[in-house]
């Protein structure tokens, strides 16, 4: 059986906007400052590379560091070497390490201090948040 009762109206939710743009120059002005679409895509890369927890205790391994070779990074960070060898892959291909060759051995660094100031603020932050 069908009722014949008007529907409810739907409830507004609390994150709804009931009006779509309440200061347009200031949408517009916003827009413009943003990066290129492809710079943003870059950048969540970059932190979706920083989201996994081995591959961020490399980087704070190097952020202390400064330079170290794959096998002693491996061991500071306690993962083995093919593990750490495949993240710095990842890492090196996105820019965020630099390799430097000394003979045989490879050894790896934050890429600028960029990266360094990324790692620190992330790293404040989180001791801000536990204080």
């Amino acid at each position: 059986m069908v009722s014949m009762e008007p529907a409810a109206p739907h409830p507004l939710q609390l994150d709804e906007c009931q009006v779509r743009v309440v200061d347009p120059e200031r949408v517009e002005a916003v827009q413009r400052a943003l990066p290129a679409r492809e710079s943003i895509t870059s950048v969540a890369e970059v932190f979706a590379l920083l989201g996994d927890e081995n591959r961020l205790r490399l980087l704070l391994g190097l952020l202390e560091a400064g330079e170290l070779c794959v096998c002693d990074l491996a061991a500071a960070a306690g993962l083995g070497e093919s593990a750490t060898s495949h993240a710095l892959r990842l890492l090196r291909a996105h820019r965020v390490v630099k390799v430097r060759r000394a003979g045989r051995r490879a050894y790896y660094s934050l890429t600028d201090g960029h990266v360094r100031l990324l790692l620190d603020v992330a790293v404040e932050h989180e001791r801000d948040d536990r204080a």
